[in-house]
């Protein structure tokens, strides 16, 4: 047993408490961060004279040797260890010897570990940051590309007025743009650095927190030391931004499945992003999109589990608090697979213009046109609004579009319908007339993806 304590204990920790009291084999994943902090911590203790030059230069050299040796696989993290300040710190002595027992001079595992797991978090927010950026190239190259491709848009799965491919893709890409804030936000609230603050009420030694903050590329130092060990709120935050990422790329993922059904087809996914069935060989299953959207769940789970294991703790730290792992390393790993796959999924979907425009014609998405039609010609908008209706149920009754009724069938509801009702209804103008920031129409949109280009050419990463 690798420990960092015992001087006031008369005997071994038994086995299985310490197996039950290790975090080794989830938090050896920090090794990076640990290393890195410590020779920040140890490059701030020779400028303030509590290590000389020489300890500073060897402590260095054997840390890096440990990050080197880790990497290459030459030194393993084992079990022997009980967390990897432990491993971090044995290994050191063992490698440059008495020296190495000066390394934890002013400092406790509870700054240490939040330091740990703050620069972590830092550094996966960046990721997912990166890996939202590229989603959303994706979804701007398909808003680009689909300015002219008519849809049905819906509300309560009912199929409701036109609107184009790019301007439903646009509903995803401002999703994860508030995404990408919310990042932005977690990640100035968070970038402070506990490391200094001790085990809760600071030390003793003359350590210069700012020089420390300054060398980890933090904003300056936190400024409670209690709040320093004890505050994990930038992990729940950052649960709580993956947990919205999720939920729109479930939400996105349950649009594609229906789309890729055999009933509508206005998708076919690439069979790189598909699979098939044990027995049935026509079978072309939308996997990937039904696992995005199962794990959606199990990134809820871990922001849950979180908030549950911090809400009942005093201060300062608390070793409930060690929990604070093994959720967030999950939820960062799920959906840092699903953001990468969902965008290879949508980068390569074919989608089937035709259909899409046919299921808008046949759905009477431009019912509310007819209406709009009448109420330029006079005719008051609740009776307008009937007439379309009884004009939508005659098709129904007789299997047709509105856009196939004859100009007879038209009048048969009222005299104010004339030959223009066509060009009226007809799905691109349905669409065109929508010129209100945000609509769908062409100009409108152009404007939007002016907007967005700007956004994108602006903000490529935190």
């Amino acid at each position: 047993m690798a420990q960092l304590w015992g001087g006031r204990f008369t005997k071994e920790t038994d086995q299985i408490v310490y197996d039950f009291n290790a975090s080794i084999l989830f938090d050896k994943r920090l090794y990076k961060q640990d290393i890195e902090g410590s020779m920040a911590h140890v490059r701030m203790l020779e400028k303030q004279g509590i290590l000389t030059e020489k300890e500073c230069e060897k402590l260095i050299h054997g840390l890096l040797g440990i990050l080197q040796d880790v990497d290459s696989g030459v030194l393993e993290i084992t079990s022997e260890y009980e967390d990897i300040h432990s491993f971090v710190e044995a290994n050191l002595i063992a490698r440059i010897g008495e020296t190495g027992k000066k390394l934890h001079t002013g400092r406790s595992r509870n700054d240490q570990v939040a330091l740990d797991m703050r620069l972590y978090v830092r550094d996966e927010i960046r990721n997912t940051d990166h890996l939202l950026y590229g989603l959303m190239q994706v979804l701007f190259r398909i808003m680009e590309e689909n300015l002219d491709t008519f849809m049905p848009g819906f509300t309560h799965l009912q199929k409701a007025q036109p609107v184009t491919l790019a301007h439903h893709i646009g509903a995803y890409f401002e999703m994860f743009k508030r995404d990408r804030s919310r990042l932005s936000d977690i990640l100035d609230r968070m970038n402070y650095c506990p490391l200094g603050a001790g085990a809760l009420a600071g030390t003793t030694y003359p350590l210069d927190r700012g020089y420390t903050a300054q060398l980890l590329g933090f904003a300056g130092p936190t400024l409670n030391s209690m709040d320093s060990v004890s505050d994990r709120d930038y992990v729940i935050e950052y649960l709580s931004a993956l947990s919205t990422i999720m939920m729109h790329l479930s939400r996105f993922s349950e649009e594609i499945i229906i789309w890729n059904s055999n009933e509508y087809q206005f998708v076919e996914l690439d069979d790189a992003y598909s699979t098939g069935s044990s027995i049935m060989p026509q079978k072309k299953n939308p996997d990937i999109a039904e696992l995005v959207r199962g794990k959606t769940g199990r990134v809820y789970g871990a922001l849950m589990g979180m908030l549950t294991t911090m809400k009942g703790l005093p201060l300062a730290y608390n070793k409930d608090m060690q929990e604070d792992k093994e959720g967030i390393f999950d939820a960062i790993d799920t959906v840092t697979a699903c953001i990468t796959l969902f965008t290879g999924m949508v980068d390569t979907m074919k989608f089937n213009k035709n259909a899409m425009e046919a299921s808008a014609k046949n759905g009477f998405t431009n019912a509310t046109d007819v209406a709009d039609y009448l109420v330029n010609r006079g005719v008051p908008f609740r009776d307008a609004h009937s007439i379309s209706g009884r004009l939508v149920l005659d098709c129904i009754a007789k299997g047709k579009a509105l856009d196939d009724l004859t100009l007879d069938e038209f009048r048969a509801q009222s005299e104010c319908f004339d030959e223009d009702i066509y060009e009226a209804i007809s799905m691109k103008t349905c669409v065109e007339k929508r010129l209100t920031l945000g609509a769908p129409g062409r100009v409108a949109m152009e404007e939007v993806i002016a907007v967005n280009k700007e956004y994108m050419d602006s903000t490529s990463a935190l």
